[in-house]
């Protein structure tokens, strides 16, 4: 199973930008997929998750600001990142709960991280 995630960069206070994050492999179901982020010297924390039933779940510092949804078909989540702060700055993780094919537990997997920066 490989999370690919995508759409980091360079970013100016107010702007936008868009994560996406596609899962592929022997995957026999996903449970949820998900957005953590983790800023220099801090923890790694939940930034959004929606549950493949459709629930979602945001840290209170992004909502109104962060939207995630997902394309079922494609097994691919995106976080659409709007009025974008300095302190979102932080290396994005893409997670997924999910169930392979050969083994059919439920297991956490994790893409490599996308740097975000905003910054003037």
């Amino acid at each position: 199973v490989q999370l690919q995630a995508s759409g980091g960069g360079l970013v100016q206070p107010g702007g936008s930008l868009r994560l996406s994050c596609a899962a592929s492999g022997s995957i026999f179901s996903i449970y949820y997929m998900g957005w953590y982020r983790q800023a220099p010297g801090k923890q790694r924390e939940l930034v959004a998750i929606i549950i493949f039933g459709g629930s979602t779940n945001y840290a209170d510092s992004v909502k109104g600001r962060f939207t995630i949804s997902r394309d079922n078909a494609k097994n691919t989540v995106y976080l659409q990142m709007n009025s974008l702060k300095p302190e979102d700055t932080a290396v994005y993780y893409c997670g997924a709960a999910l169930r392979t094919t050969a083994t059919q537990k439920l297991g956490l997997y994790w893409g490599q991280g996308t740097l975000v920066t905003v910054s003037a």
